[in-house]
């Protein structure tokens, strides 16, 4: 008897990438308790190494990286990766940001600090049957 897949089951692989450790830990057990595969890098340039390996489905982007911004970042992930769906997550959240992210195709931003509500919610939007039409209402 085969078992209906749960939708998320195709996004199961999540890539963190984050210079604080403790963003890391809170982001991986957030999304292990929702049943995703999680890993994390702390670089950009660890970041590009690890989606070579295996792309994720998910990316969960940081902008102030010690080697550069994700914002610049977005555009090698989507170019190279379009069926990566990613969240960038920032303390910087200004109109400026928020714009290239969405000009660089971001699916969610988030911004700092966060927690576990705000992690479940943006899950829920992205996964959701009827994501496109929400997503677009935030732009």
């Amino acid at each position: 008897m085969e078992e209906e897949k749960n939708t998320m089951a195709a996004f199961d692989k999540v890539l963190i990438v984050d210079d604080e450790l403790d963003i890391c830990y809170l982001l991986s057990g957030i999304l292990k308790q929702r049943n995703f595969c999680t890993g994390f890098v702390n670089s950009l340039a660890d970041a590009v190494s690890a989606l070579r390996k295996e792309a994720p489905s998910l990316l969960v982007l940081d902008n102030h990286l010690p080697d550069g911004f994700g914002l610049d970042f977005i555009p090698f992930v989507k170019q190279n990766y379009p069926e990566v769906k990613v969240i960038m997550i920032t303390a910087h959240d200004g109109a400026s940001e928020r714009k290239q992210a969405a000009d660089g195709g971001v699916d969610l931003f988030i911004a700092k600090p966060l927690n576990r509500k705000m992690i479940n919610d943006a899950i829920d939007k992205l996964y959701s049957p009827d994501s496109k039409e929400k997503l677009a209402l935030r732009s």
